[in-house]
């Protein structure tokens, strides 16, 4: 199973963007999203595949903190 996760846009460059995903920072591709710095992104295979409010990406968040909870 695939998941995109979701996390904040940090800085924006051209079309790679540093997104933040609980203190681990990665780079992603925006080129098919456009995205600035503050939005909250979903990010699958490297790519931003959709921007999502700040609250629906903490939501998304805590039920994923919530089930890796379960399952340990």
């Amino acid at each position: 199973m695939c998941v995109a996760i979701p996390g904040k846009v940090i800085s924006v460059e051209e079309n790679t963007a540093v997104v933040d995903f609980s203190g681990n920072r990665v780079n992603a591709y925006t080129g098919l999203v456009n995205v600035k710095c503050g939005d909250y992104a979903l990010v699958h295979a490297g790519c931003i595949i959709q921007t999502l409010r700040q609250r629906e990406a903490e939501e998304i968040i805590e039920l994923m903190r919530e089930a890796d909870d379960e399952d340990n």
